[in-house]
């Protein structure tokens, strides 16, 4: 579908952009109004890497006067593969402040602000409101997902791309005139499930294939030329050299953008997406059981102390008998280690087995060595013991 153009043309051009745009604006459908809208955009990059370096490049070159850079890590050298902003030289440099380097190379009349630092539900609000369109170039679910809920929170539009292997995907996402990315993925798939970049590969020219599909369609977007990907998914297939579309239709029972929405602010993002810390992660190696082994521990009057790590919302929806409730957060306070007993071994759970193993690293960190939490929590306990509870 056409969209009127998402911001106002500037007061001019110097005879020096003239010079520097002129192959955009001879066509008609960009044209001096379509650069001057160019000139008076400001377009935030979500990451400096795979997909952020050839989005940065493009977007710089195009005459995008304004260009933010969320990045928070070093360049390394397994980045050079395919983060083409940078360079051997910039090994061990900040991201943020090299991308910068390169987009200032390109093109000097571009204003570069730098945001060296992880964007997290504390940050990511302010930090949108500056910026007219998002670029989401990042690599994890749960940052994908905050983009999300705060381009919808802010009425933002936003161009997501994504990358693994051989395969691209690329779309539109604004909930004012479509499909958010909830819409398309409601739930992030189970930690673990979906590997990384950085575990099972990508390659590197696959980068530049959606980055500058993404730039395409912030251009477009930006000058109201065309017809973006809204409510369409874009899907490149690298090895067979094919691409499919999708329609994404918006869903009424969006959690975020739907008629009846649930999630109305931002959310702990990471235990929504199941992330676990290497602390955590360390932890739990050799001190997870299963539903069915507590079961056999209540049964058999084993000296267990079970502590439910939720909240309480969720310990009223549904929870394991003989389990007491402790939240979270005061076992990160601290507050909540006094209260347990010497005597007998702390069995820790929370709904899927997230933040009772982060709590459990609390907990080996400050001597409780038999400690032990239950991997899939009450879903798992629900799905395997007692199936007419109900779930959530």
């Amino acid at each position: 579908m056409s969209l009127p153009p998402l911001v106002e043309p500037a007061p001019e051009l110097t005879v020096d952009e003239v010079r520097r745009y002129s192959r955009h604006l001879i066509i008609p459908d960009v044209g001096m109004d379509g650069q001057k809208r160019l000139k008076n955009a400001k377009v935030l990059c979500v990451g400096a890497g795979g997909l952020g370096s050839p989005a940065l490049m493009y977007l710089a070159a195009a005459g995008v006067g304004t260009l933010g850079i969320v990045e928070f890590d070093e360049v390394d050298e397994s980045n050079l593969q395919r983060q083409i902003i940078h360079s051997q030289a910039d090994i061990g440099k900040s991201k943020a402040l090299s991308a910068k380097e390169t987009v200032e190379g390109i093109n000097p009349y571009v204003r570069v602000n730098l945001h060296e630092e992880r964007l997290d539900s504390s940050n990511v609000m302010e930090m949108f409101a500056q910026y007219d369109l998002i670029v989401d170039g990042t690599d994890n679910f749960a940052t994908r997902y905050l983009v999300n809920d705060a381009c919808v929170l802010l009425g933002k539009p936003y161009v997501w791309g994504s990358i693994y292997r051989f395969d691209g995907q690329a779309s539109v996402f604004w909930a004012e005139h479509g499909p958010c990315y909830r819409c398309l993925y409601p739930e992030p798939p189970p930690p673990g499930m979906v590997p990384s970049c950085a575990e099972g590969g990508v390659l590197g020219v696959l980068c530049a294939s959606i980055g500058s599909i993404q730039v395409t369609e912030a251009i477009k977007v930006l000058t109201g030329t065309g017809e973006p990907l809204l409510g369409r998914l874009m899907i490149y297939d690298a090895l067979e050299m094919t691409y499919r579309q999708v329609k994404v239709r918006k869903d009424p029972d969006c959690a975020v953008c739907g008629e009846n929405p649930t999630v109305t602010e931002l959310i702990d993002y990471e235990a929504f997406c199941g992330v676990v810390s290497d602390e955590a992660q360390a932890a739990a190696l050799d001190a997870t059981i299963t539903p069915r082994q507590l079961k056999e521990w209540i049964d058999g009057d084993e000296k267990i102390d079970i502590i439910d790590v939720r909240e309480p919302n969720e310990y009223e929806i549904v929870s394991i008998p003989g389990a007491r409730l402790i939240p979270k957060n005061e076992f990160l306070m601290g507050s909540a280690l006094s209260d347990l007993p010497q005597d007998k071994r702390i069995v820790l759970h929370c709904k899927t087995g997230v933040r009772s193993a982060e709590v459990l690293a609390v907990l080996k960190n400050a001597g409780f060595a038999d400690a032990v939490h239950v991997g899939g929590g009450v879903i798992g306990w629900v799905n395997q013991i007692e199936p007419e509870k109900p779930v959530y």
